[in-house]
């Protein structure tokens, strides 16, 4: 993911100042935040509080004299969709509204962005004429317009049973985009009819291997001819918002779909190999209500009990058994309240209102360490940990929980035997004190919640 910028905001940044809507001060803390989030310096003002959006959105239309729209309640005219595909719309955050004679006009989050507006004249081949929108609007509109061959579609499962086949979708000899898109479709809507999380696709002698797993079993699902893997490789990463002309690196990407009308996120992650590039896809559940996830009210106050408490929420688990949809329950269950809530992962999920997320980004140098150095600086209550593996990172957590936070994280452990035999290593010995509320999900359907006298005694 590339630093974000707003050309914008750049420009006018120090407007804000001038303007006594912000000190200076607190604008170049604003940059050095966005530079290490990957954000524009707006979100960053945004994000902490400094300023509402609906304040900045009408600065820039006064400075700008371009009309501000709120995009919530506003239908666009359909037809005008064809001007600006997905691809373009996603990357530059820009969508069509309307066109009258030889102007379309068009939302954007950065309006004095000259080279998206030259890029959208010539495939439009007309005029554009920009009004302000917030990001996040746009975002939403992009994601309830574009369904059609430039995105993954929708998936329909309510009628469908278990012998449903994507492979089916093979015999024709179409090899058009429409005709990937079926493909990607079908393998995704098998992948959610059978109750599967985890999907690859490797290279093999005579096309690309489609394989589910699912409990630790691997089971092979049949075989995308030779003749079509560029070209299903290729859409499957653009539609992931990677580059599809890069193979040498490892690429993570998110895939968004939708099935039955709920929103799906499943991550994508390509890597080479001597055979081609192998690529996985990582499918996550939507964050559900905490109280239909955990019925029992004992069990929950136990975890709103952490959640008050200094001290680490762990929760464990085998692999792709739901640790992280438990995880994000939780967090959305805590959007609403007063605490500074603060995530560090490799890939936000979903997006959690409420909640300030952060996506690490090697690229830049933006990494799990840094970011657990600069963290404590944005007074965080509450920190979710994507997958803490290190030792380093294990003592800086054990900081952090002194300097009174509470951290969240996932540990693999495919039972409770497990998980006290890895526990009982040297490296843990100081972590495993910490420990204030232990979630165990045993499966789907059977989660066991244990407080911290319970779990101090267990692992001792």
């Amino acid at each position: 993911m590339e630093v974000v910028t707003n050309r914008t905001l750049e420009k006018l940044k120090y407007e804000l100042v001038r303007d006594g809507l912000v000190a200076y001060e607190v604008l170049e803390q604003a940059q050095e935040i966005a530079s290490s989030q990957s954000i524009n310096i707006g979100q960053a003002l945004i994000n902490s509080g400094t300023l509402t959006e609906e304040t900045l959105l009408k600065f820039l239309e006064s400075k700008l004299h371009i009309p501000y729209v709120n995009l919530d309640d506003y239908s666009l005219d359909t037809n005008c969709l064809k001007y600006i595909n997905f691809s373009d719309a996603r990357r530059y955050k820009i969508i069509p509204l309307f066109k009258i004679e030889d102007v379309l006009t068009v939302a954007m989050a950065d309006p004095l962005d000259l080279f998206a507006i030259d890029k959208i004249v010539e495939t439009a081949e007309c005029s554009i004429e920009p009004v302000i929108s917030s990001e996040a609007s746009i975002i939403k509109k992009i994601d309830a317009y574009y369904y059609s061959d430039t995105t993954v579609g929708k998936i329909y499962t309510n009628d469908e049973n278990k012998n449903f086949d994507w492979s089916e979708e093979l015999h024709s000899e179409d090899l058009s985009e429409e005709h990937i898109h079926k493909i990607i479709r079908s393998i995704l809507k098998q992948a959610i009819i059978e109750d599967i999380h985890e999907v690859y696709f490797e290279q093999l002698d005579n096309g690309l291997g489609v394989t589910f797993k699912s409990g630790g079993e691997v089971y092979n699902k049949g075989i995308i001819p030779s003749v079509l893997v560029s070209a299903f490789v290729s859409r499957l990463k653009v539609l992931s918002s990677l580059d599809p002309s890069v193979c040498e690196v490892p690429q993570l990407g998110k895939l968004c779909f939708k099935v039955d009308e709920v929103t799906i996120i499943a991550s994508m992650s390509a890597f080479p190999t001597i055979m081609g590039e192998r690529i996985s896809l990582k499918i996550y559940k939507p964050p559900s209500n905490l109280e239909k996830l955990i019925p029992d009210t004992k069990q929950r106050k136990i975890i709103e009990n952490a959640i008050n408490t200094p001290g680490v929420i762990l929760v464990c688990g085998s692999p792709l058994i739901g640790k992280t949809h438990v995880i994000y329950s939780i967090l959305l269950s805590l959007a609403n309240t007063s605490k500074n809530i603060m995530t560090i992962e490799s890939l936000a999920k979903y997006e959690l209102l409420g909640v300030n997320q952060c996506e690490l980004n090697e690229n830049i140098g933006f990494n799990l360490d840094k970011a657990l150095r600069f963290i404590e600086f944005q007074a965080p209550d509450v920190i979710y940990l994507e997958g803490v593996k290190t030792k380093e990172a294990f003592e800086y957590l054990s900081e952090l929980v002194f300097s009174d936070k509470v951290i969240i994280t996932e540990f693999l452990a495919n039972n409770m035997t497990d998980l006290r035999q890895k526990m009982a290593f040297q490296d843990f010995q100081s972590f495993k004190e910490l420990i204030s509320c232990l979630i165990f999900i045993h499966a789907r359907d059977s989660i066991e919640i244990f407080d911290k006298a319970t779990v101090q005694k267990y692992l001792a």
